[in-house]
């Protein structure tokens, strides 16, 4: 019971992310460089495994997880923050392309059966009405930032497999490396920094610290002593409560088809994952 409180706990955290985010009056370029700088710092502090970062093939996959970190703060800034953590979740939608063409590895039926699913949550997106608000000035723009993090987050999963395979390696070299590339990468953008306030430093510590650096620091302790399936069903915790967050500090809500579509991602994304479980056993 405790990993999986571990476990429970980084997705809590995880799940804070577009809630706090959207608390600050920075620009999303400041946001993304500066939490990215500061989760960094803390992982390179709390987790020695994250210090491993000197082979060419973690600053390789590391690219893939900086594109995820920025774009996901961008699109939070721009759209609400249940379409962000919703269209990151379709993942498994560019997996079906990126992994039998990256890693040899083949498509099952089932795995065509989630990403056909998963285009039909993808679509309610397309069609849904809301219009722009005060924490969601451009939808269209961000739920499209929002897709690309699906992507940029299918690509980090690819590259994370791909790099246990030549080096048996973990994940959080990758991380570290990713939030100082993220870092340097959105920090041009986000100069200069003197508007920054003792309430915006509060959420941007809140954000390094805790949603990222403590996320990651409960992940590896419970991971690893908790199977597969149910450290996956754990997981979608994050999604489920973003858009509670954010209704609850901001009154955020998001639109009908929103919740519709990521009602359909989450429950294929649990029904695969329960079948690929039974089958594997």
């Amino acid at each position: 019971m405790k990993y999986r409180l571990y476990v429970l706990a980084a997705a809590l955290l995880f799940s804070t992310g577009g809630a706090a985010i959207k608390a600050t009056t920075l620009t999303s370029w400041q946001v993304a460089s500066l939490r990215s700088l500061i989760a960094a710092m803390v992982l390179l502090v709390l987790l020695p495994e994250a210090r491993r970062i000197g082979s060419w093939r973690v600053w390789l996959a590391a690219i893939a997880y900086a594109a995820t970190l920025v774009l996901f703060v961008l699109a939070n800034k721009l759209t609400t923050a249940a379409n962000a953590i919703f269209l990151q979740a379709t993942a498994p939608f560019y997996l079906l392309a990126i992994g039998p063409l990256l890693l040899k590895e083949p498509n099952r039926f089932r795995d065509y059966a989630l990403g056909g699913v998963m285009a039909v949550g993808m679509a309610c997106f397309l069609f849904d009405s809301s219009g722009a608000s005060v924490l969601a000035p451009n939808p269209a723009l961000g739920n499209a930032l929002a897709a690309a993090t699906g992507l940029t987050w299918a690509l980090t999963v690819t590259a994370l497999r791909w790099l246990s395979r030549e080096d048996g390696a973990s994940s959080l070299p990758v991380v570290s490396a990713g939030n100082l590339v993220a870092f340097a990468v959105a920090l041009p953008f986000a100069l200069p920094l003197g508007g920054v306030g003792a309430a915006d430093l509060s959420v941007l510590l809140y954000l390094g610290i805790f949603q990222i650096g403590l996320a990651y620091f409960c992940m590896t302790r419970g991971v690893k002593h908790v199977p597969a399936f149910e450290a996956s069903v754990l997981i979608l915790l994050e999604p489920a409560m973003s858009p509670v967050w954010t209704y609850f500090f901001h009154g955020e809500r998001p639109g009908g088809l929103a919740l519709v579509g990521g009602g359909i991602i989450m429950a294929s994304t649990l029904a695969h994952t329960l079948f690929s479980s039974r089958v594997e056993r």
